[in-house]
């Protein structure tokens, strides 16, 4: 861990430029460029707005809140976290020539795509902010724990990229099942629905040891609930525990296989 953090104070200045490149290239060449980032989810918003507005749901709302602000506010930090669970398992082999032609950290390499994904999702998150006043809420002091929420996400999924992506580089059918578990955990992450709304208390509480639902309730429970992070106790030490768990497997296999990394590669 000391050296991890060590490697990161050292190019610290290269990952920023690493990662204001990373975003340029993910669109090199389209007209509209970076503008793709939030044109895409714009649409997929729209697309599932009207599919459970006027379809499933017929416009119901949800905890007392319009269906529409419901699915923006849960929606938005899904597209950066399904972005960084295949976006980060497959970075050291989108950038492997920094670790095979390059003396370059590879503990650093998660850490530059996280943070391209990251400038996308505070943007997005920027019209949500202009969304959520046109249609008359108001920010109170509950959104002081969004910048929170924004750093236990980067540092969760900066774990999940490092651990996932030396995996990846040994295996790519690792790879096949990350993008087939990101299908199911969007249908299971409460991002079409309110984890609340469950009535069986089991499924709620499994439902509710994944991280995703942890950070998708919290961005509703700031922008649309008013509600503190810590008044759901238990969910906030299940996602605690969660975390040490992930960032010491992380770094254990990290450990382990970096050697190795530039002969599989």
């Amino acid at each position: 861990m000391f050296e991890i953090l060590k490697e990161h104070l050292s190019f610290r200045k290269q990952l920023v430029q690493l990662a204001r490149a990373d975003v340029a290239r993910q669109h090199k060449g389209a007209a509209l460029g970076w503008l793709w980032e939030l044109v895409k989810p714009t649409i997929m918003i729209t697309v599932y707005w009207f599919a459970f507005t006027y379809g499933i749901r017929n416009g119901g709302d949800v905890m007392g809140h319009p269906f529409a602000l419901f699915l923006v506010v849960g929606i938005v930090p899904w597209f950066y976290m399904s972005s960084m669970l295949t976006g980060g398992a497959s970075a050291i082999r989108k950038y492997k020539y920094l670790v095979t032609k390059m003396k370059f950290p590879v503990s650093t390499i998660p850490t530059f795509v996280n943070v391209s994904r990251l400038i996308t999702h505070l943007a997005m998150m920027a019209i949500v902010l202009i969304i959520l006043l046109f249609n008359g809420y108001q920010f109170d002091i509950y959104i002081l724990q969004f910048p929170l929420y924004v750093i236990l996400m980067f540092f969760f999924f900066n774990a999940w990229s490092l651990f996932s992506s030396v995996i990846v580089s040994f295996s790519k059918d690792f790879m096949n099942l990350i993008k087939s578990t990101t299908r199911v955990l969007f249908w299971i992450s409460g991002i079409l629905y309110s984890v609340d709304e469950i009535h069986v208390e089991w499924i709620r509480d499994v439902l509710r040891i994944n991280p995703i639902t942890f950070f998708v309730e919290g961005y509703r429970n700031t922008f649309l609930y008013g509600r503190w992070f810590f008044e759901d106790w238990k969910a906030l030490i299940v996602f605690a525990i969660v975390m040490v768990v992930m960032i010491v497997t992380s770094v254990l296999v990290y450990h382990k296989l970096r050697k190795q990394l530039v002969d599989v590669l």
